[in-house]
């Protein structure tokens, strides 16, 4: 029982410390203050942003490797330091450049040390039959940070300006997930999880195959497009939802939807890891890419709050989706040993899209004055992950290992 109780703190702890790294999620909500209260271009405030998720995802490539060889401790406290100094630093940012270098680079980048670490930790800790719901509720924590942070930061805006902001949220960083991640680890060599009532085990031997072999495999690369197009969608919507709301629908303190999506956000996270455990993580991936591209069609003519309300949910829980299951499957096809490198290798499919999706935003919005043009690129971008989802089939881990073998 007690051996279930260290998996159980290791997976709060992995929650918690995403609750404070998501302040990426509430970028929106600094965007806004940059732009209307500082009078940069949509560009420019979206700038931070977008450096920050390809220094993310670079960042999560070095992490998962060495977290695969030294343990996830010493890198996860590295990068949660780096988050919170990076936000404090960026307290003292005055043109997007610096802000840039401050929150786009070094909170980046702390955000991909700390978030490599926690899912494949929380995964060795728990039996392999539960990798979606693990993976989703680590993920949950990320997302729902969105929840408090945005509003939090706006209040804080308003009645400190932006530049404080950062530096409360900063010391907080410090404060909180700092000493929470000095109690994450993996188990002992010797440990078995804990096997689910009912469970019937399944006589296939265990995938094991480093990220050289993964290259060799036509999913990877499926999955990659997939994860890269699906993204850009999510983060186009998450990244100006309160633009988009001022521009459709004329509402100008839209910091209600940022939490709407990031609750749904949060959700989809967790029910999708729970249904990609039972029907298999591509055919769930169908099911988000389908409902994700017909609200993507839709999303121009979302010119009410209530439509905002459900097109935001909508979008949340197809984004959510993709965050808890593309480290089920990667799990699931390549195997538990060599996980780090292997999802931090996919996941450099994410940075692309962090590129994608806000600039192609943000070229929208200043050459044509709304996002319907990001809103058919990102709807033809689904498609193609609608399509490759029908065709993309697990990997079949022996004739690998033979093609391998005799390379």
């Amino acid at each position: 029982m007690k051996k279930f109780d260290r998996a159980i703190q290791i997976l709060v702890a992995g929650f918690c410390i995403n609750l404070c790294m998501g302040i990426l999620y509430a970028w929106s909500v600094f965007k806004k203050a940059l732009v209307v209260n500082l009078g940069w271009s949509n560009a420019d405030a979206s700038l931070p942003y977008t450096i920050a998720i390809i220094t993310f995802a670079l960042s999560l490539l070095v992490a998962g490797i060495l977290q695969d060889r030294m343990g996830p401790r010493r890198v996860l406290i590295l990068g949660t330091i780096m988050v919170g100094l990076g936000m404090i630093i960026s307290s003292f940012a005055t043109t997007p450049m610096m802000l840039v270098l401050t929150f786009g680079v070094m909170t980046g980048s702390g955000i991909g040390f700390g978030y490599a670490c926690l899912s494949p930790s929380a995964m060795k800790w728990f039996h392999p039959s539960k990798k979606g719901l693990v993976n989703g509720l680590i993920a949950a924590g990320f997302g729902l940070a969105a929840v408090y942070l945005a509003p939090l930061t706006s209040t804080l805006i308003a009645k400190y300006g932006i530049n404080t902001s950062f530096l409360v949220l900063g010391i907080a960083v410090l404060v909180i997930a700092v000493p929470l991640a000095f109690t994450i680890n993996n188990p002992p060599a010797n440990y078995v999880p804990e096997v689910p009532a009912g469970y019937k085990a399944k006589s296939a031997k265990p995938v094991d195959i480093n990220w050289r072999g993964m290259l060799k495999t036509p999913q990877f690369y499926s999955l990659w497009v997939m994860y890269a197009f699906a993204s850009a969608a999510g983060l186009m919507i998450i990244g100006n939802i309160t633009s988009i709301a001022a521009t459709q629908a004329n509402i100008t303190d839209a910091a209600y939807l940022v939490v709407i999506l990031a609750i749904f956000n949060s959700g989809g996270r967790v029910v999708a890891g729970i249904l990609s455990d039972k029907i298999g993580g591509v055919k769930t991936l169908m099911i988000a890419f389908v409902m994700q591209g017909i609200n993507m069609v839709m999303f121009a003519t979302f010119d009410s709050e209530f439509t905002l309300i459900i097109g935001a949910a909508i979008a949340g829980v197809g984004y959510g989706t993709l965050l808890a299951v593309f480290p089920s499957i990667i799990a699931d096809f390549y195997g538990l040993k060599n996980y780090g490198a292997n999802y931090g290798v996919l996941y450099t499919a994410w940075g692309v899209s962090g590129f994608i999706g806000p600039v192609v935003a943000a070229f929208a919005v200043d050459t044509t004055g709304t996002y319907t043009l990001a809103y058919t690129v990102c709807s033809a971008m689904i498609a193609v992950a609608v399509v490759l989802s029908v065709i993309t089939k697990k990997v079949d881990a022996k004739a690998l290992e033979k093609k391998l073998a005799s390379a």
